[in-house]
């Protein structure tokens, strides 16, 4: 895979970005919009006409399969073993490991550090949640967060309508504590992530332990996940996908 670094963008802020996404896109038809789980905390986003995205792609020996993906911009939340797959993904690519804003391919990319204060017990570790905006629609990825972030830092992370949390515990954080996070950011949509399927060898919790902490009796899990920011619930809703290998 070709990588390449580029230069953030000067930092207008996110809701001066959505303002100028509504403005271009005002009387324009958009594509549909695509999220797809891979396991762990890889993901791909995709839609029509816009750049391509894989967050946190792992390596082979993690128990789960990554397919041949291509992606025109890949990023990398933290230094996780499980997160240092990228040379596997097609490209060219943009490698984002960083904080910044970026404009690649009419997808704004917005890199936030957020670490909370150091603990004895639990080790210092570099993260960046990174959130992507599709013509206004934003889907924000907590990447290897390991606590839970201060209210200055979710704020920094704007408006969030698709969020995809770590739950399972373990080296980040657990469901009570993703179970926070999402009182914190109140997004339309949340997919857990990084939790015990049966695949690889990571002791981590199952789904189980989340839905009962959100209240939620039972969800149905789907192949793929197609958000419109059109037809976004009002109140908080789960979904739940099944990793394609």
């Amino acid at each position: 895979m070709h990588v390449s670094i580029i230069p953030a963008l000067p930092r207008f802020g996110i809701a001066f970005r959505m303002r100028y996404n509504r403005v271009l896109t005002n009387g324009s038809h958009w594509h549909e919009m695509e999220i797809t789980w891979h396991g762990l905390s890889c993901f791909r986003l995709t839609e029509r006409g816009n750049a391509s995205v894989v967050t946190d792609p792992f390596p082979e020996d993690h128990g789960y399969v990554l397919p041949k993906a291509r992606a025109d911009i890949v990023t990398v939340s933290c230094d996780h073993p499980a997160r240092t797959g990228y040379r596997a993904v097609r490209g060219p690519s943009q490698l984002l490991v960083g904080p910044g804003e970026y404009e690649i391919g009419n997808v704004f990319v917005t890199g936030v550090s957020v670490l909370g204060p150091k603990k004895r017990s639990v080790p210092a570790m570099r993260n960046v949640v990174f959130v992507f905006e599709y013509g206004g629609l934003t889907v924000c990825h907590l990447g290897g967060l390991n606590r839970v972030p201060t209210r200055s830092q979710t704020e920094a992370l704007g408006t969030v309508d698709v969020l995809l949390t770590p739950i399972g515990g373990k080296d980040l954080i657990s469901a009570a504590q993703a179970a926070e996070v999402i009182s914190m950011l109140e997004p339309s949509l949340v997919i857990p992530i990084h939790y015990h399927t049966g695949h690889g060898a990571l002791k981590l919790s199952r789904v189980s332990a989340f839905l009962k902490e959100m209240g939620a009796d039972k969800v149905e899990s789907v192949d793929h996940l197609k958000p419109a920011k059109s037809a976004l619930p009002h109140e908080t809703q789960i979904v739940l996908l099944n990793p394609r290998q």
